[in-house]
């Protein structure tokens, strides 16, 4: 306990002692998140990165991600290369995008777009709690989520059709927005709403071209943002590759100084972190010069930049951005101020909430005996299944009818400590009672539910 507030302590002084003491290069390095693929030399490049160049961020996709035991080790041996505390992000909004998921030791999980559908505080609550005990678990602390946009084009193919929206509704999103983010909070992990101004109404996707939403973006997408930060919203927000032509005439709002400064920082007072989305996508490469990109996106008064990969013509990103960024300030095209207000902004983000993590008080509050709840209870014709989760491990939830036919498998695989949750669909079923099951081998507990047509 001792040592634990005295990691705490230390780390309120962080961004003094970090401002006073690193160089202009190991504070840009903290002004960087990358990706990195399974070979060794990306791995190996990621360590050097953290090590030698003060990297202050890695995100992680499916392809890193295998199983819960792995996970763990992973962000564990990150850490072990960081100076400062280290953002370890990943993408888990829910449904589509998620990458804890069934396939990798977790369960499947409801999209923004039925939690909405939903419309009760409990069920988007839920959800997102089980969802930040699992990043909790395996030692991820940003998630670079919840989706603010407003579903205004239910086909448009980067939100609508992928189900990431809570609503067509502004007011609506906000309410699911700021529940879904106050439990990530609890849990001690970063946010990060996206995509500002709103992606909602685009009819491309920004990852793979040209994304203009000058005629198609509607005021009130601004408004789960105005809302949010209004009231009290100051973790990270991420800009999208949305060109808005009446904001900015040469380029989109994520690296232009009119829709960042202007409108985000001084329009809204966004006092937090701004973080691009992803740099390598194709509205910045097929448009823009890299390096560019890169410069404006700082300019604008952005923060973070955002990488796929750490890998930049076979050397690394890291190395390119701190040697790019210094070469413009010896050369007067960019001002170190800049640099150090946006290490500022970081450091304080990570003060607020990494400062506080005890994985061990977050698990504390789970009870220590296995336990099944339904909801809504009777259904029709869908509920959710909460399994309490006393210790990890494989588990098996399982459908039966009341006659002994099963009907439905909902788990099958490993389970962390905490509260699970799955989806029960019982729209091909008859009217009924029916009996859900969940057996580790040591532990067995069975609960009835109704369904009521």
């Amino acid at each position: 306990m001792k040592n634990k507030l005295f990691i705490a302590i230390l780390l309120l002084f962080i961004p003094v002692l970090a401002h006073a003491q690193l160089s202009l290069e190991q504070k840009i390095g903290q002004l960087i998140m990358v990706g990195f693929n399974n070979t060794a030399s990306s791995f190996d490049t990621i360590k050097v990165d953290l090590a030698q160049r003060n990297l202050g961020a890695v995100i992680l996709f499916g392809h890193n991600l295998d199983n819960p035991t792995q996970m763990k080790n992973l962000t564990d041996e990150l850490n072990s290369f960081a100076e400062l505390p280290l953002m370890i992000a990943t993408d888990q909004e829910g449904g589509k995008v998620s990458r804890l998921n069934s396939g990798n030791g977790f369960a499947s999980t409801y999209s923004a777009a039925q939690l909405g559908s939903f419309n009760t505080e409990n069920h988007t609550r839920t959800a997102a709690k089980t969802m930040a005990g699992w990043l909790n678990s395996v030692g991820i602390n940003v998630n670079l989520a919840p989706v603010a946009d407003v579903n205004v084009n239910p086909a448009s193919p980067a939100i609508g059709k992928l189900n990431r929206s809570f609503s067509s509704n502004p007011a609506e999103v906000t309410k699911h927005v700021a529940w879904y983010a106050d439990e990530f909070h609890q849990a001690h992990i970063i946010t990060s709403l996206k995509h500002f101004p709103g992606h909602g109404s685009a009819v491309n996707d920004s990852h793979l071209g040209f994304t203009d939403i000058s005629t198609t973006w509607k005021e009130y997408e601004l408004d789960p943002f105005r809302d949010l930060i209004a009231n009290g919203y100051s973790d990270m927000i991420m800009t999208g590759h949305l060109f808005k032509d009446n904001w900015d005439s040469n380029y989109p709002v994520s690296i232009s100084e009119f829709a960042v400064q202007k409108i985000l920082r001084d329009s809204l007072n966004f006092s937090g972190v701004v973080i691009t989305d992803e740099l390598f996508m194709k509205a910045i490469s097929d448009n823009f010069g890299l390096d560019e990109a890169i410069i404006l996106a700082l300019k604008s008064g952005t923060d973070i930049l955002l990488f796929y990969g750490n890998l930049y013509e076979d050397n690394s990103i890291t190395r390119h951005v701190i040697e790019l960024v210094m070469s413009k300030i010896n050369s007067g095209d960019l001002d170190e101020s800049i640099i150090n207000d946006a290490f500022e902004r970081v450091q304080a983000l990570k003060t607020k909430r990494l400062s506080t993590v005890s994985i061990d008080e977050f698990i504390s509050e789970i009870p220590n005996e296995l336990s099944l709840l339904a909801y809504p209870n009777p259904f029709n014709p869908t509920t959710t299944i909460q399994a309490t989760i006393p210790e990890s491990g494989n588990y098996r939830i399982e459908v039966y009818s009341i006659l002994g036919q099963k009907v439905a498998t909902l788990h099958h695989a490993y389970l962390s400590r905490g509260n699970q949750t799955f989806n029960f669909d019982g729209n091909r079923l008859s009217s009924g009672m029916y009996l859900v099951i969940i057996n580790s081998g040591s532990q067995r507990m069975t609960m009835k539910i109704t369904l009521a047509k």
